[in-house]
């Protein structure tokens, strides 16, 4: 691998404690930088980065940034694309003269300078879990890995560095054209379906992103569907049904995203026994997680995502019990025609939460759960409270699999539960 020194720099993170800057953070602690920054709350990613002895701040007023940067001058501000033009963070990094990004910038920087071979997972579903693969199967095949994935594992750290590695593995995401920022070695798709909205105003336009990603990658492995949708591409492997391995993981879409991982190994020349790993992987936090007996958790916010989540709980159970919190108003104003009697049709009850509302546009009608699921069958509205938690008890006691779906509060609120009744499972 190339063996050039990356300058070392000090590099501040508004917003640490994120999903995405939290990965980089660690990442560039690996690669020898100094790192520190700040998150209005608390987090296991922020309590990670402390016990490695990262300085974090709660204090976005800006004061906090001065002073550090007086103490030794920061070299980068790193933000997410959820922060305000207008954050107090960030105006103060420009006036001090401090170079800002958002973060796929920094990332694209160290995989250059350390000279790594770039496979990058993008798509709109089987991101996590797909990246995750790759992970796990590096890792029992002895091979040194760097990474950043979306989720916390019980295998490793979400972000890491590893300088012996020669391929870098990454959750690439298309949301504010984020992924644009890379030339893969080797691009692989999960999935196709229109998202994003407020960075694509049509599906043309979110199909022709892909186009590009995908024509910037040295190389390229993706389903037959997607194929129809981004065109010819040159380097391009195109699987078709016939291609699904042999695995023995839950969830035909967890086969499907594990056979792109298979596949990936066969391009890259990689040898071993990449089936047997793929059928030992332990999974990740929030894709079809195991809270306790009889109680699953999700990240699932797609109508294509839940019907293929849900057709995975009924591999386990036929009575399954479904509460599902949408994420988005400006998303559902997209989906709405999409949740069908099909979505949810091996669903025994579905328990309508209101939409977790983020980044909207204050002049959009927020929609009703009962708008949203006018076409869904035994949907029952509910809210996050004690009554909620009773039913879900109840399903569980009758020995119903209850799945809990969304990528919002959601799930801390089920995880809360669970700790206040002293349940583990």
């Amino acid at each position: 691998m190339n063996s050039r020194i990356l300058q070392t720099m000090n590099i501040y993170f508004s917003g640490i404690g994120g999903v995405g800057l939290g990965p980089l953070a660690e990442i560039a602690l690996d690669a020898g930088h100094t790192v520190l920054g700040s998150d209005p709350k608390e987090s296991l990613m922020t309590r990670q980065m402390s016990e490695r002895g990262v300085t974090i701040s709660t204090d976005q007023s800006g004061s906090f940034l001065k002073n550090e940067h007086a103490k030794q001058p920061i070299d980068w501000f790193v933000y997410t694309s959820a922060l305000p033009a207008n954050h107090p963070e960030l105006l103060i990094a420009k006036e001090l003269g401090i170079k800002t990004s958002k973060r796929d910038e920094l990332l694209a920087y160290i995989i250059e300078e350390k000279g790594l071979n770039l496979i990058a997972v993008a798509g709109t579903h089987g991101k996590t879990t797909t990246t995750s693969l790759f992970v796990w199967v590096f890792q029992q095949l002895g091979m040194p890995i760097s990474y950043s994935v979306g989720t916390t594992m019980s295998f490793g750290p979400s972000g890491k560095f590893d300088p012996a590695s020669e391929y870098f593995v990454y959750e690439c995401d298309e949301y504010d054209r984020n992924f644009l920022q890379f030339h893969p070695y080797l691009a692989v798709i999960p999935s196709l379906s229109y998202d994003h909205p407020d960075t694509y105003p049509t599906e043309q336009e979110y199909n022709a992103a892909f186009r590009q990603f995908l024509s910037q990658s040295d190389s390229s492995i993706f389903w037959q569907a997607i194929g129809e949708k981004v065109g010819d591409i040159a380097n391009a492997w195109v699987l078709g049904d016939n291609d699904v391995a042999n695995i023995q993981l839950p969830g035909e879409h967890v086969r499907r995203n594990a056979s792109l991982v298979v596949k990936a190994f066969e391009r890259l020349g990689i040898s071993g026994d990449v089936i047997g790993a793929i059928n030992r992987f332990p999974g990740v936090d929030r894709r079809f997680e195991k809270l306790a007996d009889n109680l699953y958790t999700d990240y699932a916010v797609h109508p294509n995502e839940i019907a293929a989540t849900i057709k995975l709980a009924r591999e386990l159970n036929d009575e399954v019990v479904v509460v599902y919190q949408p994420h988005q108003n400006a998303r559902q104003h997209l989906i709405r025609d999409l949740y069908t009697k099909e979505t949810f049709e091996n669903a025994s009850e579905v328990y309508w939460i209101p939409t977790y509302l983020t980044r909207e546009n204050p002049d959009q009608i927020t929609l009703t759960p009962q708008e949203l699921a006018k076409n869904v069958a035994n949907v029952h509205f509910a809210e996050l409270d004690d009554d909620l938690w009773q039913t879900i008890q109840q399903a569980r006691e009758h020995g119903s699999l209850v799945l809990i779906m969304g990528a919002g509060p959601i799930d801390g609120w089920a995880r809360e539960q669970l700790a206040n009744s002293s349940e583990t499972d």
